[in-house]
């Protein structure tokens, strides 16, 4: 007779560093049939962070009573814990937004379609219809909205983001601050690329504030947004060389757009990829459950 086929999940947990924990969650497991396959844990920041393949085939216990009982033991020593059934994975759902600068859209195209960013786009949302042939190229259904009426525009985007139920949004050079209410409807599921290493350079025009300083160094922030403006989560950031004297702001532009599309791309492969969390306000890293699910 075959062996029964594995039933593999990934439990997650996280929150504030204390003892006993992995023996807490392993003596629950074992207690019920569960054979942890693989783990891993680290403490950031204070903050306990573990995820767990476990195999479910020699469960004792109905899969609904398993699963509220983690949540109850997370709930008596204050952790969040997740738990991701294989079979049941589903791509994520994302929302782009543009305004009228193509490369950050056209990055997050290409990487979308060679499968270096693993979700589903559920739709590309402007304030301006010149991208709409870019969308529409790669299959992708497009809507626009005047910002000239400014509330029109985010009564109008918040509704489209309503039904779309993303699980991220990325402001890819969107170009408009996001009101409060959209901002909290999406809390820490919205990621933006600013181009200047945040905290300076904030707001507007952050390459000529940069050129006109004579900075030798400039970058770009890909950050979650907060109602403060450029004031969120950093994410990650990357650099590049201003040659003072010989570079024109045109170069400093040139260099820090392909810079950006970049940076944002590779902000939400690690969303995706389920490689960080935002616990008090900044950006925790994690192994994530993708390294586990690929290895199955």
């Amino acid at each position: 007779m075959a062996a029964p086929k594995s039933v593999l999940a990934v439990v997650s947990v996280l929150g504030k560093d204390q003892k006993g924990v992995v023996a807490q969650f392993a003596t629950y497991m074992a207690e019920r049939g569960i054979n942890i396959e693989d783990m891993d844990q680290r403490v950031v920041r204070g903050f306990f962070v573990m995820d767990m393949l476990v195999d479910l085939k020699d469960l004792t216990i109905d899969l609904s009573a398993l699963i509220t009982g983690l949540l109850d033991l997370g709930r008596k020593i204050d952790m969040e814990v997740r738990v991701h059934l294989h079979s049941e994975r589903k791509a994520k759902r994302v929302a782009l937004l543009v305004s009228r600068e193509p490369h950050c859209l056209q990055q997050l195209l290409g990487d979308f379609k060679s499968r270096k960013l693993r979700g589903e786009i559920v739709g590309v949302l402007a304030n301006h219809p010149d991208l709409e042939p870019v969308a529409k190229e790669a299959g992708l259904s497009f809507a626009w909205e005047s910002s000239n009426d400014i509330n029109k525009h985010f009564d109008w985007l918040g509704k489209q983001l309503a039904a779309m139920k993303p699980d991220l949004v990325v402001l890819a050079r969107y170009m408009r601050i996001l009101p409060g209410q959209i901002v909290k409807m999406l809390a820490d599921k919205i990621i933006n690329i600013h181009p200047s290493l945040l905290p300076y350079f904030p707001g507007p025009a952050p390459y000529k504030q940069a050129y006109e300083s004579g900075v030798r160094v400039h970058g770009c922030t890909a950050h979650f947004v907060t109602e403060q403006l450029d004031e969120g989560p950093v994410i990650m950031q990357d650099v590049f060389h201003i040659n003072v004297g010989s570079d024109s702001l045109d170069d400093v532009k040139r260099k820090g757009l392909e810079l950006e599309a970049n940076v944002l791309s590779k902000a939400v492969q690690l969303f995706l990829d389920e490689e960080l969390v935002v616990v008090d306000g900044k950006v925790i890293f994690k192994p994530g459950i993708s390294r586990f699910m690929q290895a199955t």
